[in-house]
């Protein structure tokens, strides 16, 4: 099938595919007296997280030299990871289509819930594995161009539909019935759950488990919380997780409106609890304040990623040099990233608190 004609296809199908726009502009190659604090900051802690992801960085090519590097430094420290970084990459500055260096830094976490295996008056909200209707194909397994498009929908017959969204799932007809992994005893805390990718759920047996990303239905994410602030409902300042929660508890009748108008939905699966925090889409453990959601069409996985911003809802200067272990739905674009704060409730309280403009530098293998 020509390339042409699966992407006049895709755009044809809508809400059924993820098709990204190309990234530009290109980055710009900097120097380290560029990045604010580049000397001052603790760096070691980077490099340490940068050894964790070597095994998955070494099946490709780019990247084994430099992770050979790394193994042979013999008594890591501040000055010789420092030295490391300086002998083998380069940094490059990441600007916004529009030319504008700074973007939107926010902050996520694995939040915790209350769930159950079985549903009830109190457990009614389903947290659904993925449906066996969902078609994904994976584009650039055929053409390499398209990577990273996916095409996802379900069939009626012989024909490819977009695939349910979020209004459709939750609404009285349950079209995913039979799908649900778990139970959960609150529509916001589920909402938000996707939105992170992963969390624990306490069960009323008083078992822990660990879910985590396993598809999405094809959907672009919509936030619910700029719509609130264009609706007049909140201040752009209230935008945040908490400012959400409060506003769905003085207006529960229109939850469920307001939840339906993002049509993206996660799909989840039961992941490993043994870890102290969960895998990113890269496959190795994220790290609190070290890993890094971006948008992967313009930060390849797995990069050092120099990041400069202030600490949540505060001035306080922010500068870390961190790794770009994961992404997100609503993480597009050059200079956008979110920063993984842990789990928890601090860490919750980190990540609502934080919507910082910031300036990013992706650090790639010196040829």
């Amino acid at each position: 099938m020509p390339k042409q004609f699966i992407i006049l296809f895709l755009l044809a199908l809508g809400g059924c595919c993820t098709v990204p726009k190309p990234a530009k502009p290109v980055p710009v190659a900097a120097a380290w007296g560029e990045l604010p604090g580049w000397k001052d900051e603790a760096v070691l802690p980077a490099l340490q997280s940068f050894l964790k992801s070597c095994p998955v960085l070494k099946k490709q090519p780019s990247w084994v030299s430099v992770c050979l590097e790394a193994e042979k430094i013999q008594k890591p420290d501040d000055a010789a990871a420092r030295a490391f970084f300086e002998t083998h990459f380069t940094p490059y500055r990441l600007s916004a289509p529009d030319g504008s260096r700074e973007g939107l830094i926010t902050g996520y976490y694995e939040p915790m819930v209350g769930g159950s295996l079985k549903s009830s008056s109190r457990y009614r909200y389903p947290v659904y594995g993925v449906p066996r209707d969902l078609v994904s194909v994976d584009l650039g397994e055929v053409y390499p161009e398209l990577k990273p498009m996916r095409l996802r929908g379900r069939l009626e017959g012989r024909k490819l539909v977009p695939y349910y969204s979020r209004a459709q799932i939750d609404s009285e007809a349950m079209p995913l019935r039979g799908s649900e992994i778990l139970w959960v005893d609150d529509a916001i805390d589920l909402f938000f759950l996707q939105i992170q990718g992963s969390g624990k759920v306490a069960l009323d047996t008083g078992n822990m488990v660990r879910i985590g990303y396993a598809d999405q239905n094809g959907y672009p994410y919509q936030s619910i919380g700029r719509l609130l602030v264009e609706r007049g409902e909140i201040s752009l300042e209230n935008a945040s997780m908490d400012g959400i929660r409060n506003w769905a508890k003085n207006h529960p009748e229109k939850v469920a409106e307001l939840l339906g108008a993002n049509p993206s939905y996660v799909f989840f699966k039961f992941i490993s609890d043994t870890l102290p925090n969960p895998p990113g889409a890269l496959g190795v453990p994220l790290t609190p304040g070290l890993s890094l959601a971006v948008d992967p069409r313009t930060i390849p996985l797995g990069a050092p990623v120099y990041l400069s911003t202030t600490w949540p809802a505060t001035s306080e200067s922010l500068d870390r040099l961190m790794l770009a272990q994961d992404t997100g739905g609503a993480i597009k674009g050059g200079v956008r990233a979110d920063v993984y704060w842990g789990s928890g409730k601090p860490a919750g309280e980190l990540a609502g608190k934080m919507r910082q403009r910031g300036k990013l530098w992706v650090l790639l293998p010196t040829k």
